[in-house]
């Protein structure tokens, strides 16, 4: 899979779970109930236990049918181990020129954690794909419209408090996607192996970014 067609595959259909979990032994069906709900680009941080063992055995077991990434990723060993392990693109907390260098490398989609319109262009312009614009819930759609505004080359993902009722406003104010954590998947879901819902809500999230998009 080349870079640009793991780009389309993460704005389209423009929703992109974070998977925050105490265990990594649920994530696999979570992969499989998100990915029939229309979620296809999941990220498992790197504060889940045997994190690079979970990317290693979802993609093995699941293949194209999910963009599997890996997210709060502090340096750039970390980042070689996850792309190795099968990741497809890495996401960052803050600005790590480190990381970056090494995705380019590797030809993995990068997104850099930023907030200020300082940090967000200075992720951008040292290579970074995307801007994972955090705490999304705090700055609101308001603050990405104006942040864009000034600086329309920004590819903003904004993350932390999006919900399914929220998520088109983002798309509206100009985001290339939205990621969504524990709004998605919860760790009562995982604790419940309740896939159906899981199922459910992966759906409501796409068609909620989906009607945004056409309107």
């Amino acid at each position: 899979m080349t870079k640009h067609d793991i780009i389309h595959r993460m704005i389209n259909p423009g929703v992109i779970a974070v998977i925050r979990a105490d265990s990594s032994e649920q994530l696999l069906d979570a992969a499989r109930a998100m990915a029939e709900g229309g979620v296809i680009a999941m990220e498992v941080t790197m504060t889940t236990p045997n994190a690079i063992d979970t990317i290693k055995a979802v993609v093995k077991e699941l293949g194209d049918k999910v963009l599997m990434g890996v997210g709060t990723v502090l340096d750039d060993i970390t980042a070689r181990l996850a792309i190795l392990a099968g990741a497809e693109y890495v996401v960052t907390p803050v600005m790590r020129p480190d990381v970056i260098a090494l995705c380019r490398r590797y030809s993995k989609p990068i997104v850099c954690g930023a907030v200020t319109p300082t940090e967000a262009l200075n992720a951008h312009e040292a290579g970074a794909d995307f801007v994972k614009l955090f705490p999304a819930d705090t700055l609101g759609p308001t603050y990405i419209k104006a942040l864009k505004a000034p600086l329309p080359q920004l590819q903003i993902i904004p993350t932390g408090g999006v919900t399914t009722k929220t998520a088109g406003d983002f798309i509206k104010a100009g985001c290339a996607a939205v990621a969504a954590g524990s709004s998605l998947v919860s760790k009562d879901v995982l604790a419940k192996k309740d896939w159906k819902s899981l199922t459910e809500i992966s759906r409501q999230f796409v068609e909620a970014v989906a009607v945004a998009r056409k309107g």
